[in-house]
Formats: structure tokens, sequence, C-alpha cells
């Protein structure tokens, strides 16, 4: 989700978010990480604002407030936020980027996939 911010196959999924085509899946750990590496990466208010706006109003959004206490990601034990909200809300997939999670490959049957092997699987179908 943060990469989108600098264009690429990051940004063509949430295109994809933001054009209804898919759901997001939520935390509150999810939401406060996006929040916190925006902002060190110097993105400014009126784009915050945006997403923000996005987010309160639900816009094409599953939000879970309870998710289970999962021990996945070896390498990165902060990266089992992610894979506990996919198992909460049943997602089918976890997008990502981070090496770590795209190590794990799957999980409970949600694949964990690129955003170019997404957008690939996607148009496929």
């Amino acid at each position: 989700f943060v990469s989108s911010f600098f264009g690429g196959n990051p940004r063509k999924v949430v295109d994809l978010w933001k054009n209804g085509s898919i759901f997001i899946c939520l935390s509150p750990e999810i939401v406060d990480e996006y929040v916190a590496v925006l902002k060190r990466l110097g993105v400014d208010e009126p784009h915050l604002k945006e997403l923000f706006s996005l987010f309160s109003r639900g816009y094409q959004i599953l939000f879970t407030s309870e998710t289970p206490r999962l021990r996945i990601v070896s390498k990165d034990p902060s990266d089992d936020k992610f894979i506990e909200c996919a198992v909460a809300l049943e997602a089918n997939y976890i997008i990502s980027g981070d090496k770590a999670l795209l190590e794990i490959g799957k999980y409970m049957g949600i694949e964990i996939l690129s955003p170019k092997r997404f957008l690939s699987r996607y148009t496929e179908q």
C-alpha cells in the first residue's frame, strides 16, 4: 500500500481498490503502520487526508478490530499483523512487496503475492 505512492504495480493495485474492483482489509495495527510509514516518508497532509477520507467512509474496506494472534513470519514478526488481518477477514490474497511475507507464500489458503503477480492473476480472471 505504501509503495503505491511511488507508482508502478503497487499503484495499479490501489487503483483497482479506488475503482471499486477489489476490497482492502484493514486492522488498527495496519492503519497505524501505514500512517507512521507515510509520515516518515514525508507524504504531505492533503494526500494523508484523502487516504483517511477513503478509510473513514469504509470505501471498499473490510475492517476488523479483532484478529487472532499468530506467529508466522519469523524473519519479521511485525508483519504477522497482515496475516492476522487476512485470516480474521477470510481474505483471498495478501498483496505485498515485503520479502519476509512473500517467503511465506500461502497461509490457510491465503496466497501472498507481489503486486506484479497479483495483477497478472487478476487480469487472467
